[in-house]
């Protein structure tokens, strides 16, 4: 395929109505975020949202995969294609809510789902699945995916790729922001005025807490903070989840589901003698500080906007503002995008970015050698 499968487009395109469509599916593994996007004379907005829950199975699979990283090649395989036809569907799903038909839509950016990122090895490498041929052909548009990799190629962490985004669109003159995504890993975008963003992996999101209430309720995440709210911290355990050397390390930095796991925090618990409500509150408290040190280090008084799951967590967003009181906390409903939807809206600024052929600045945050194009182009 030519390297420029757009070539009629040009940059005029970014002021006319084209619509794209953002795809996500983070270290939560909850669901299919779908954000239907529009470019349009004011800006690059939001239109519509949706997420999709994964079929169970393939939900159970895909953590298999995460956490013993051990997995036949015919289950790579089809788990692969069983999440881009999910993805695919999700699409079309939104598509017929809205009444809109593939060929008003430019493109699909499609994050995949991290199966394994590994930034810091002699081989660097980060792996996403979710066949994007597939959900090329079974929506008939367009599908940029694999973004992470040209940016590893020149030396970045591959991640996080949203403080761009994040700049592009919230960015103010004169003015320091912080960005806050709590998904399934916490990560942070520096806004100083209009200058290039800075950010990375503050550490672990909800990821632990939702494997925890998992693995004691067979729940995929605390809602409304029920669990947390009927334990109490253990200092002794706080201790040793801070201890890990990943939160003493400098930026560019990023992690994931294959340090911070059950395994992890097993090692950290040594006995299994505390009463898990209370391992559910110190896991949430953990998060906050965590979060709150790296935003304090960045910023003695702004305003930190927070999307992702995190943000409909009441008892974490309490323990945010209380831990950082000289800073507001706020969700990014404030900045007019839902929450929820600030990462899938994310990938499809960045599918248009490759339509056009422009370059992410991205390299004060991932620590790459240059800024390059992110994504790859599939064609219908």
């Amino acid at each position: 395929m030519s390297s420029k499968p757009f070539a009629q487009l040009s940059d005029e395109l970014a002021n006319t109505h084209a619509y794209y469509i953002g795809l996500m599916s983070g270290t939560s593994l909850d669901a299919i975020d779908v954000a239907l996007c529009q470019r349009n004379s004011t800006g690059f907005i939001q239109k519509a949202g949706t997420a999709i829950d994964l079929a169970p199975l393939l939900r159970q699979q895909l953590l298999t995969i995460c956490n013993e990283k051990q997995v036949t090649l015919q289950t790579l395989g089809e788990v692969d294609h069983q999440f881009a036809l999910a993805c695919a569907q999700a699409v079309n799903e939104l598509l017929k809510t809205e009444n809109i038909s593939a060929n008003e839509v430019t493109a699909i950016g499609s994050h995949g789902q991290t199966i394994y990122h590994s930034p810091e090895t002699q081989y660097p490498f980060t792996q996403q699945i979710g066949d994007a041929n597939l959900i090329a052909a079974k929506t008939q548009i367009a599908c940029v995916a694999d973004f992470r990799r040209m940016d590893m190629a020149y030396g970045g962490q591959g991640a996080p790729l949203v403080p761009a985004f994040h700049q592009a669109l919230f960015a103010q003159h004169k003015t320091q922001r912080v960005i806050l995504n709590i998904g399934g890993i916490a990560n942070i975008s520096v806004l100083n005025g209009l200058e290039q963003a800075f950010g990375y992996d503050t550490g672990p999101g909800n990821m632990l807490m939702d494997a925890w209430i998992n693995l004691h309720h067979q729940q995929p995440f605390d809602k409304g903070a029920w669990f947390a709210t009927t334990g109490t911290v253990n200092p002794t355990l706080l201790t040793r989840l801070l201890d890990d050397p990943y939160f003493a390390l400098n930026a560019p930095k990023s992690t994931g589901r294959e340090k911070f796991n059950l395994t992890w925090l097993t090692q950290a618990l040594m006995v299994n003698s505390l009463k898990p409500e209370d391992v559910q509150r110190t896991l949430l408290e953990f998060t906050a500080i965590t979060i709150c040190d790296q935003i304090k280090q960045q910023s003695n008084a702004c305003d930190v906007y927070v999307c992702g799951g995190g943000a409909l967590n009441p008892l974490l967003m309490v323990r945010l503002s209380d831990l950082m009181p000289n800073h507001t906390v706020q969700t990014t409903e404030a900045l007019a995008i839902n929450p929820m939807y600030v990462e899938a809206v994310a990938f499809a600024w960045l599918a248009e970015q490759r339509i056009l052929e422009k370059t992410v600045p991205l390299k004060a945050v991932t620590g790459a050698d240059k800024d390059a194009i992110l994504g790859c182009v599939y064609l219908p």
